[in-house]
């Protein structure tokens, strides 16, 4: 399958500094990519030059076999940009804001009709669509910033943190558009949201001052974590568990123990070589055994910000 994101050699440099060092990827249609790295690692500055809003000092990227840089219009015709901030025009509405990108992108006829109707409905912008951007909440603006960048149906779209001042509900609704135009898209999300990653990204990058440390699906990221195949005991009652804890770290392929109070929770980590299963079947018959009720008994798939701290030496996303 060709590439729908082709990055070369891609480098910026300012001065003597260089922010995005000799980066060399490809991705394709269907792929939900999350770039991840510490802030300041050259994430959004790796979009810009993608999205031709930043040229590179040296390297070459295109979009849909069309270079950045000798291709310019053609590229950014097949792109969709999400930029950090969403920055829109304040004094405009919603409604006269998309109006003007849908002259932009040259839509007309049916088809700028039937567009607009449903980015509008998708995202909910129904009750703000006449109130003035600049009186917006933070939530309805990061909303308007994400329909503009899908109006015109692009065969790549970049998101830097899409979900940036949304509220639970908001995410979820968020996530759910990008799992259904991911089929024959590909999406490129830009994100400090672990969260975000495992909820959506079927790949995921993870770069640092400028270079790729990491490049695998978040799953199999999260099974170099140390908690991967941990068992996690959630108990019912709180009486029992200094005692359910106690018992727990006494069982023979059990390393050691982690423990959250607040969540009743027992994280039980096996012994280097131990089978994980065989402990799931350990713990599992000694609380059948003292006959205590649990809330929760499972194997943990490991933790993907563990892995990322590891990664970029315990930087922060």
């Amino acid at each position: 399958m060709k590439p729908m994101i082709k990055i070369e050699g891609l480098t910026k440099r300012y001065g003597q500094h260089t922010v995005v060092d000799n980066l060399s990827f490809d991705c394709s249609a269907g792929e939900v990519l999350g770039f991840l790295g510490p802030n300041g690692a050259g994430k959004s500055t790796t979009m810009k030059m993608v999205t031709g809003f930043v040229a590179p000092s040296s390297g070459n990227a295109s979009v849909c076999g069309h270079d950045i840089a000798t291709d310019a219009l053609a590229a950014r015709r097949k792109l969709g940009y999400l930029p950090e901030g969403a920055p829109c025009y304040p004094e405009m509405t919603p409604r006269t804001f998309l109006e003007f990108i849908a002259d932009i992108r040259e839509l007309s006829g049916d088809r700028r009709k039937k567009r607009l109707a449903e980015v509008i409905e998708r995202l909910h912008l129904e009750p703000v669509l006449n109130q003035s951007i600049d009186t917006l909440s933070k939530g309805f603006k990061r909303r308007v910033g994400l329909a503009q960048a899908i109006l015109h149906d692009p065969q790549v779209l970049i998101l830097d943190e899409p979900t940036d001042g949304l509220d639970p509900n908001q995410k979820h609704e968020v996530r759910q558009l990008i799992r259904s135009m991911a089929a024959d898209k590909l999406i490129v999300i830009s994100t400090h949201i672990l969260e975000e990653v495992e909820a959506v990204c079927s790949r995921a990058i993870i770069i640092s001052a400028g270079r790729i440390l990491a490049d695998d699906s978040p799953r199999r990221l999260a099974a170099q974590s140390r908690y991967h195949n941990a068992v996690r005991v959630t108990v019912s009652d709180a009486g029992s568990f200094d005692a359910v804890h106690a018992a727990i770290g006494q069982l023979p392929s059990v390393d050691r123990t982690e423990t959250d109070r607040d969540h009743l929770t027992i994280t039980a980590l096996a012994k280097s070589g131990s089978n994980n299963a065989a402990t799931l079947h350990q713990v599992s018959r000694l609380m059948t055994d003292k006959g205590w009720n649990v809330a929760g008994l499972q194997l943990e798939t490991g933790r993907l910000d563990e892995v990322f701290r590891q990664i970029t030496g315990g930087a922060m996303a």
